[in-house]
């Protein structure tokens, strides 16, 4: 384990509106003027500027003059739920009459707009087919529907490859001739600038006026794509950050969709101080959960619903998904790590894993890849069964490797292993044929051999020094929240101490609660060290270091701050 304090510029030091210690934090995280901090709406970057955006316009307004059947096909994630959710939405609101959507059971179909997909939309009879988070590698599913008088709108925001589907439009700010100055957009991202172009073409055009349509504030559905852009963890810029704080805000005012705010009842997490963690660790995996074990279309409807009773009896539904699918994850996990005893892949030093097992979910592979990522910091692939002979992967990196190109190496020497692939530099999907799973594996290692040095596979915490004791308040922990929204690549602050432990015990069987004494003063506060029962117990009494994150603990109306417990040292 390699600690690390995060380097300060000087760039805002003249700046005497920062509080000196988020001054601080900012300053390592790239902040590098006030006006980087100025989160509002009228900051974002405009929709013109992303490439395509007039053509994509034009297909949906002259869908629009013309009534026609349009279908959005989603992706069967979080960040695929809310993007189809918020175009379904914001069309019927511009006047759209007949918009309707589909998400791919991803054990029946895969991912993307695949043919078998495409025979299964072509079944609505739809003019139009919208494509959120996918599609830009659907080469053959856009041709079918193509070839059956279809046109095709792809939304994407995934990395294209070498080649790309001959939709009628291609709106993805990673295609290499856009742009657009965020790269970062999730899909939900992507679609929410397409309305806000879409709505000012049609204002323009004074359709509104004419048809005696209220005009949408779409503002009004920042909380959604702010459900989606954390969920999908990708890295917050200030455009991610701005989507994300005005979504958090609409949450918190109460005026959040019906939906969202049952799903956050159902996890137990307090409005008043809603942070972009609850929409990543309580929101997102319930609403993941659909699409992992069953259809996505729950999910979808529980976004879409306006009625508190039904989205309540929706999020229950999607709560008890989370609770099943968290049970097979921990069989999987306990499964893995036996295997990788057995294995002795570790004493090997190779530099990831890679597992299959005929009995794995398929649903829950990612989170499977996710976690031995984290436990061994190596880059992971988890296969599953997916029949047919063949079997699909899940793939997780870590700092310092781009999965989606060490995949796409793999494909160049070997093009025929790799039947599919595609996603990000963090995080990947994969098919091949089970015979093929050991020549796999072998490429895997190899190219890992060649790409990875002992530095990438060094796990770096890194903090934000030392934390002065008169900021461990109430008062300090609030403005950390405030200071927000953290997330990928601009992460939640994290402090280094040294306390003694005056009082503690195990909570929930693995966690343990503690109250923590700073060693030059009389002052306590309480702190939480999650999954680490019993790495302090022998510690009573005794000074320790630790790497914490300072939060606001709620409990029955009362605010007290709190430390999280990252790492004992």
């Amino acid at each position: 384990m390699d600690i690390r304090q995060r380097q300060i510029s000087d760039a805002l030091k003249h700046i005497d509106k920062l509080h000196p210690v988020i001054k601080r934090i900012y300053s390592s995280r790239g902040i590098s003027s006030l006006d980087d901090c100025l989160l509002n709406l009228s900051s974002l970057h405009r929709p013109e500027e992303m490439n395509n955006m007039e053509l994509a316009c034009d297909l949906l307004e002259a869908a629009l003059y013309k009534q026609n059947s349009i279908l959005i096909v989603g992706d069967f994630d979080a960040d695929g739920a809310t993007s189809s959710a918020l175009a379904m939405l914001s069309m019927k609101a511009m006047g759209f009459a007949h918009v309707d959507f589909l998400v791919p059971n991803r054990f029946e179909f895969g991912y993307g707009l695949t043919p078998e997909i495409v025979q299964v939309a072509l079944q609505r009879k739809p003019d139009l087919i919208i494509t959120v988070d996918n599609g830009i590698a659907s080469m053959e599913g856009v041709a079918l529907a193509k070839s059956n008088g279809v046109k095709v709108l792809v939304t994407d925001h995934h990395l294209p490859g070498s080649e790309l589907p001959e939709a009628d439009c291609l709106l993805n700010p990673n295609l290499s001739d856009c742009t657009f100055p965020s790269k970062s957009l999730a899909g939900v991202g992507v679609v929410f600038y397409l309305m806000l172009a879409l709505r000012s073409r049609l204002r323009d055009v004074g359709w509104f006026a004419s048809e005696g349509i209220v005009e949408p504030n779409l503002g009004d559905y920042l909380d959604i794509v702010a459900l989606g852009t954390v969920a999908d963890v990708v890295p917050l810029d200030k455009n991610n950050r701005c989507l994300v704080k005005n979504g958090l805000q609409k949450i918190v005012s109460g005026r959040g969709r019906p939906g969202i705010r049952a799903l956050l009842e159902v996890a137990g997490r307090d409005l008043s101080s809603l942070s972009a963690s609850d929409l990543g660790f309580a929101v997102g995996p319930r609403l993941n959960a659909a699409g992992r074990l069953d259809d996505m279309s729950l999910g979808i409807e529980c976004l879409l619903c306006d009625d508190e009773n039904k989205a309540k009896q929706l999020a229950y539904q999607l709560d008890e998904m989370n609770k099943d699918r968290r049970n097979i994850e921990q069989n999987m996990q306990a499964n893995a790590l036996e295997a990788l005893e057995l294995l002795s892949i570790n004493d090997e030093g190779r530099a990831g894993l890679c597992l299959y097992d005929a009995s794995w979910h398929q649903g829950v592979i990612g989170i499977l890849a996710s976690r031995l990522k984290e436990k061994f910091h190596k880059p992971t692939i988890i296969f599953a069964d997916a029949g047919d002979g063949t079997i699909k992967g899940s793939a997780r990196s870590i700092s310092g490797l781009h999965m989606r190109d060490l995949l796409d190496l793999i494909s160049k020497q070997k093009p025929k292993v790799l039947q599919k692939f595609g996603g990000h530099a963090m995080a990947a999907g994969l098919s091949l044929r089970l015979d093929d799973f050991e020549e796999f594996c072998g490429l895997y290692y190899s190219t890992l051999e060649e790409l990875v040095d002992e530095e990438t596979l060094t796990r770096v915490h890194y903090t934000d020094g030392v934390l002065e004791s008169e900021y461990l308040s109430l008062e300090f922990a609030q403005l950390l929240r405030e200071s927000g929204p953290w997330g990928q690549h601009f992460p939640e602050p994290v402090f280094e101490g040294q306390f003694r432990v005056q009082q503690q015990k195990i909570v929930g069987s693995k966690h343990l609660k503690l109250v923590l004494e700073l060693p030059a003063s009389n002052m306590s506060i309480d702190a939480i060290a999650f999954n680490q029962a019993e790495e302090v117990l022998q510690k009573q009494h005794q000074e320790i270091r630790v790497l914490y994150r300072l939060d606001v603990n709620s409990f029955r109306g009362r605010q007290t701050p709190q430390l999280m417990i990252e790492n004992l040292l």
